[in-house]
Parts: structure tokens; sequence; C-alpha cells
């Protein structure tokens, strides 16, 4: 199955092919990139994907790493963009 998602500034769109495990991927990704370096962190992620946060209507895109539209305005953040901010606040707390 296909996805397709239009960027919130309308300038480019993205298309992707999902699988059962996407999520997974994305976390595999994230981490092959140095992002996600917490242990923790990255067992939280796989714990809870980020689908049961999402409206229906944007489930599909939920290993899409980028802010997607939640409703009243406002976004759930990139996996990215938490992740890094978790582990930064972790290591900060620690």
């Amino acid at each position: 199955m296909q996805t397709c998602l239009k960027s919130i500034q309308q300038s480019f769109t993205w298309c992707l092919s999902l699988e059962e495990d996407e999520w997974g991927k994305l976390i595999e990704n994230l981490m092959r990139e140095g992002i996600l370096q917490s242990p923790n962190v990255i067992r939280a992620l796989r714990s809870v994907p980020r689908v049961k946060f999402l409206p229906e209507n944007m489930q599909s895109y939920s290993a899409v790493d980028t802010p997607l539209p939640i409703g009243f305005g406002q976004t759930a953040s990139a996996p990215h963009s938490s992740g890094l901010l978790a582990g930064l606040g972790e290591t900060w707390f620690q």
C-alpha cells in the first residue's frame, strides 16, 4: 500500500510504501544516524509506537519522520526531534 503526505508548507509530497514494521525501521535509521543514542529512549520508542497518539486519518503516516497534524492547530513532533530531546533531557538530569 502506498501512502502520500503533502508537506505542511505544501512544497513537496512524501510517499512511502507501508510495511508492518516501518516504525521499527525508522528507529533503526535514527540509531544508525546517531540521533537516538540513549538505550532508555530507544526502549521507550519501541514500546510505545507513535501511531497510538495520532488521529485515525494520520495513522498511516506514523513512521514518517516529520511533524504530523493532530488537530486544533497542533502537531505531533517528528520522531527524531522527540528522541533527541528526550535523550538530552535524560543526560541533563543525571
